[in-house]
């Protein structure tokens, strides 16, 4: 899966979350850029990622994300 399959995917699952069909993330875009990315829809969207690409992120892999990007690399890292 390419870097921008996974993106399609990981935008397709916040829109879903957060239920704003506008959104749309990029390799910098943090908790910060969406209004209701508070705590609790931190694990809903973990949740969901995990589901749509059949993986499963360590606590630590969570803590350390800082932001889409890194999400998506831990992703593809999973999936090769």
């Amino acid at each position: 899966m390419t870097r921008e399959e996974v993106f399609e995917k990981i935008n397709e699952v916040f829109r879903d979350v957060f239920e704003d069909d506008d959104i749309t993330v990029n390799e910098t875009t943090t908790a910060d850029d969406i209004d209701d990315w508070d705590s609790l829809e931190h694990i809903n969207l973990m949740n969901a990622i995990e589901q749509e690409f059949d993986i499963k992120f360590t606590m630590g892999q969570i803590v350390a994300m800082k932001n889409v990007g890194e999400m998506a690399d831990i992703i593809i890292s999973k999936l090769s």
